[in-house]
C-alpha cells in the first residue's frame, strides 16, 4: 500500500490542479471574452481582475501539479473555491450554479485536505512536506 501510495498523490495533484490550469489558459487564450463573464457575473473592475486570474489560476494550479508551497498554494485555492462559491454560484433557483457552487465546496474541501497532509515524496516540496 506504501508503494501505490507514492503514486497516488502525484495523481491526486494532477486531478486537483487540472481545472486550475485548464481553466487559466482559456482565460488566457480569450481574456477579453472571460471579462465580460466577469462583468456579467458583476465581479468588480472585470478588465484588471481577468489577468489577476489568469495569473492565478495558473501560478496556484502548477503550484499543486508539483507539489511546490502546496500548503500556501492549497490554502489560497480553499479561500479561492469559497469565495467562487458564494460570490458568483450562489444563485437560489439555478440549478446550474449550484451544481458549481457544490463543485466549489468539495474542492475546498479536497484543499484543505492538501493543507493538511502535504504533497508527498513525489513532489518539489518532498518527504518534509508530508
Amino acid at each position: 500500500m506504501h508503494a501505490m501510495k507514492a503514486y497516488l498523490l502525484p495523481l491526486a495533484r494532477l486531478l486537483m490542479s487540472g481545472l486550475f490550469i485548464w481553466d487559466g489558459v482559456l482565460q488566457l487564450r480569450d481574456p477579453s471574452g472571460t471579462a465580460k463573464y466577469f462583468a456579467n457575473v458583476h465581479i468588480p473592475i472585470p478588465d484588471v481582475t481577468v489577468w489577476i486570474s489568469i495569473v492565478f489560476h495558473l501560478l496556484a494550479g502548477l503550484s499543486i501539479l508539483v507539489g511546490f508551497k502546496i500548503r500556501w498554494a492549497a490554502a489560497a485555492l480553499v479561500v479561492f473555491c469559497l469565495g467562487t462559491a458564494f460570490g458568483v454560484h450562489l444563485a437560489a433557483g439555478d440549478f446550474n450554479n449550484m451544481i458549481h457552487f457544490y463543485k466549489n465546496f468539495v474542492m475546498a474541501g479536497g484543499f484543505l485536505y492538501v493543507m493538511t497532509y502535504g504533497a508527498g515524496a513525489m513532489s518539489i516540496d518532498g518527504v518534509d512536506e508530508a
